[in-house]
């Protein structure tokens, strides 16, 4: 009795060996399946009325700290979405892109939403900065802007009150160490967006000029629809 229970024992750490080696691979396997499953699934209810309360709290703008986007950063943003305070939507309906607008720049904001990139910034005033992630691998968060925008697309901001039509101008690289883009421009009212490229060295910048700003129930209907979409850019 006293040998076999060694034996017992051993096999039974051997299997466990396995399962755990097995678990490891598995997650290895599909750890960008799932990370693109929980952004990509990310649906918050936006009100005018949380939208005003979320304008009112803080932000964090140290874009230092921003980190490349894992599978426990998106898992960690899920489970704490409540602290992504959602100020508004944009939408760029030629490369089928329609995300959430959040306050500040931190991991936990660019994990799920398009993030400020500073704390004065007004919907259709100066230079409105926004940063997302290019995920690669999936049409989700600013992944669409990376591989599909082009010069003369439209681009649509809301905070459910009006909407703000924008048109692309420029699209370009730049260092990582240009953060003098997101300065404001009193003079021009612009959008701002900024993404890795492929290599995540360098960022693509995509600019659009301010063409008009509308209340939201006077914006065309297939713009309202658009906007009032699931909030998704995976292309069809």
């Amino acid at each position: 009795m006293n040998e076999k229970k060694p034996s017992r024992v051993k096999a039974w750490l051997l299997r466990l060996f396995f399962i755990v080696v097995i678990v490891i691979s598995l997650g290895l396997i599909f750890n960008q399946q799932v990370k693109d499953f929980l952004v990509d699934h990310y649906q918050p209810a936006v009100s005018r009325k949380t939208i005003q309360q979320n304008k009112q709290k803080k932000g964090d703008y140290d874009f230092s700290n921003v980190k490349s986007l894992d599978l426990k950063t998106v898992a960690q943003a899920r489970l704490n979405k409540q602290k992504i305070n959602v100020i508004g939507e944009i939408s760029i309906p030629a490369i089928k892109m329609n995300l959430p607008i959040a306050k500040g720049v931190t991991n936990l904001t660019l994990a799920l939403a398009a993030g400020t990139m500073r704390d004065d910034m007004v919907m259709g005033k100066g230079n409105y900065a926004l940063a997302g992630h290019n995920m690669h691998t999936k049409n989700i968060l600013f992944t669409p802007l990376y591989r599909k925008s082009k010069v003369g697309q439209k681009i649509y901001l809301t905070d459910l009150k009006h909407v703000y039509q924008y048109k692309i101008y420029k699209r370009t690289f730049i260092a990582a160490t240009r953060v003098d883009v997101v300065n404001d421009t009193p003079n021009r009212n612009i959008i701002t967006l900024i993404t890795c490229d492929a290599h995540g060295k360098n960022r693509l910048l995509v600019r659009g000029k301010l063409q008009k700003t509308m209340k939201f129930n006077d914006a065309p209907k297939t713009v309202q629809k658009q906007l009032s979409a699931k909030f998704t850019n995976t292309l069809n």
